[in-house]
């Protein structure tokens, strides 16, 4: 823990009564308490073996962290979205297992030993990679956040769903191994020009979900994934392989990667025309909006993970994320945007298009909150507020919808959705 740590949170301890009160109170009970005072029954027998799970799983007693769907959002599962609950994790990194999945055609299983990777198209000789192949080619390792396009989408119009992990739990981050796009093309023989040259991938399901890629950046920073957080993918994920597209929509991040070819044009796929673009007021739609905008959103307290302890020290926390580069700052304020204080940065070297963990460690005396978070990255961007958004794009949008959320906190700490404009 850091000196300036310590030293402010001695000040929130030493400046309150009311704190002190409590520790008092705490130590009192602790005099009496029988988990403190009697034995008890995991002190007093043998726990299970090393085998008992030979791959582990969070205990029972976390069982309430997991994906959850909104059933009315979607006609049918197989084509749907799941939600990470955010809400309760912290740090940054997200466990696979509750990673939210979206699918256009439902997860399938492909065996590693039947996967095929082709590369084709303009100034290239067409090569097919099997998965052993893919493994012998030098390897990366990079912490990427990956977000729906419609994470918070049902916002636009107002205060709608009542947590988190469902206004803003499209999202993971995680850590992909794989090998940089550019080092399959090269191996393709592609020169490396980028003018009037683009990547069309697709993936194995039946859906394809297929896309279009500037080449410019399917140089830089693309990867060709099979790892993710050190182990395999899931099956969710893209089991065996999948693309990863630091900082764009997460409909580019193509699952079940089948084949990637070289063109001289977008292709103008479904994905890329009637759906995934922006419907402005006039009911034109803004196209190739691929970059996820600067975005925070406080965790807890929220909807989900309500204020337990009554009055005193409280830490407010939540996740910032930016597809331009680092989160350089996240303000918080307690009162709908009238005030804001400066929150502490889990990492002070954030990761480029990684989420950011953010702390606000205060003194909480019982009286309502409206909680917001305002998150800014290393281009000085600034996160905008709704009525900002709509203000330039009306209210006819699904997709990028990075507005400051506002959760109101009852004296009580539980706490709902409300739209602070």
């Amino acid at each position: 823990m850091s000196d300036d740590l310590k030293l402010s949170r001695r000040a929130v301890l030493a400046g309150s009564a009311a704190a002190a009160a409590g520790t008092l109170a705490a130590q009192a009970r602790a005099e009496g308490d029988p988990l403190i005072t009697e034995p008890q029954d995991w002190a007093m027998s043998l726990g299970e073996g090393v085998d008992a799970t030979p791959y582990g799983m969070p205990i029972e007693y976390e069982g309430d962290v997991i994906r959850r769907n909104v059933p009315w959002l979607t006609a049918d599962p197989i084509s749907s979205i799941n939600f990470t609950p955010i809400h309760a994790l912290d740090g940054t990194i997200t466990p696979q297992g509750c990673a939210f999945e979206r699918h256009h055609s439902g997860a399938i299983e492909l065996r590693k030993e039947d996967y095929r990777l082709m590369i084709n198209g303009l100034d290239l000789q067409p090569l097919v990679f099997t998965y052993a192949d893919l493994e012998r080619f030098p390897r990366e390792n990079h912490v990427y956040f990956c977000e729906c396009a419609a994470n918070t989408g049902m916002e636009w119009a107002g205060a709608q769903l009542n947590g988190a992990q469902f206004t803003h739990g499209m999202i993971h981050n995680m850590e992909y191994t794989g090998i940089p796009l550019r080092t399959l093309l090269n191996e393709a023989g592609y020169q490396g020009a980028t003018e009037g040259r683009w990547v069309y991938v697709e993936g194995a399901d039946a859906s394809s979900n297929g896309r279009s890629i500037p080449m410019e950046k399917a140089l830089d920073d693309v990867l060709v994934a099979f790892k993710a957080n050190g182990e395999a993918l899931r099956k969710e994920h893209g089991y065996p392989v999948r693309l990863v597209v630091p900082g764009w929509e997460g409909n580019m991040w193509v699952k079940w990667l089948r084949r990637i070819e070289v063109t001289d044009a977008a292709v103008e796929s479904r994905e890329e025309t009637s759906k995934y673009t922006d419907t402005l007021a006039d009911g034109t739609s803004r196209k190739w909006t691929w970059v996820m905008d600067a975005k925070s959103v406080v965790t807890s307290p929220s909807p989900q993970a309500p204020i337990t302890h009554g009055p005193g020290p409280l830490v407010i926390t939540g996740m910032a994320w930016s597809g331009h580069g680092r989160i350089t700052r996240v303000d918080v304020s307690k009162d709908g945007g009238k005030t804001w204080e400066t929150a502490r940065l889990g990492r002070t070297q954030g990761d480029t298009k990684a989420l950011t963990r953010f702390y606000l460690d205060t003194e909480w005396d019982g009286s309502e909150m409206l909680l917001q978070s305002r998150a800014m990255d290393e281009t000085g961007y600034v996160q905008p507020t709704k009525a900002q958004l709509r203000e330039v794009r009306g209210l006819n949008s699904v997709y990028h919808n990075n507005c400051i959320q506002t959760w109101h906190v009852n004296t009580d700490g539980s706490a709902e959705n409300v739209e602070v404009s």
